[in-house]
């Protein structure tokens, strides 16, 4: 998965940026339309989404709707646009912050660096059933360890970290196994089904690791 996903129009804005925070040790993607950047997303995925909002074809505030509909990854939105309705229109569809262009690299990347910390730098979860410690890659159910594989720990923190969210079977099957992985998409049903045998009181009936017909799953507290 790359760390951040710069979706900027203007070349030389956009890969400027990019170097940045290359520099900053991250690393990045960048598109230059809406239709590009969803469809990199759907099938690579990104911790962090730096989106302008005036892009050709869908514009930022339709790519944003659309990684919301898979993903709760944090999203900065970066316009021209300072007219209030404009910032509230993107804060109100998923945007963790929106910043001005033209912006103080510094105070970008000072933002970029603070959602890091608050989002990807807990290595404990627990929301009373489930405890994942990610440091140690150990998962616990109560105080039961749960003997997961490394792949069932993947797809499993993935999910939680996405609590509430559905996930999308294409964008869970390339974020776990890679866009050019040799496993078949149906590996993706079969660890599902695992963990639920782990996880859940009748893995018949799940209730933590729910199934959206045609879209694909959710993990619910």
């Amino acid at each position: 998965m790359t760390d951040i996903l710069v979706v900027e129009d203007n070349l030389e804005m956009g890969t400027l940026l990019c170097d940045f925070l290359k520099n900053e040790g991250y690393s990045t993607a960048h598109c230059t339309d809406g239709e590009a950047a969803v469809e990199y997303f759907e099938q690579t995925g990104a911790k962090l989404v730096v989106l302008d909002v005036m892009l050709p074809g869908l514009d930022g505030f339709a790519v944003c709707r659309k990684i919301r509909e898979i993903s709760n990854a944090p999203i900065l939105m970066v316009s021209a646009k300072t007219e209030k309705d404009e910032k509230l229109n993107g804060l109100l569809l998923g945007a963790d912050d929106y910043i001005e262009k033209p912006y103080d690299i510094d105070i970008l990347l000072a933002k970029i660096r603070g959602i890091f910390t608050r989002r990807y730098n807990e290595d404990v979860f627990s929301d009373g059933f489930l405890k994942i410690d990610k440091s140690r890659r150990m998962a616990y159910k109560g105080e039961q360890l749960l003997e997961l594989t490394q792949k069932e720990f993947d797809l499993l923190s993935l999910l939680v970290e996405n609590t509430g969210k559905t996930m999308n079977k294409e964008f869970l099957f390339n974020t776990i196994w890679g866009f050019d992985s040799f496993s078949e998409p149906q590996t993706l049903t079969v660890h599902i089904k695992w963990l639920r045998q782990k996880l859940e009181t009748d893995p018949k009936k799940p209730k933590h690791i729910v199934t959206v017909w045609g879209v694909g799953y959710r993990y619910e507290r």
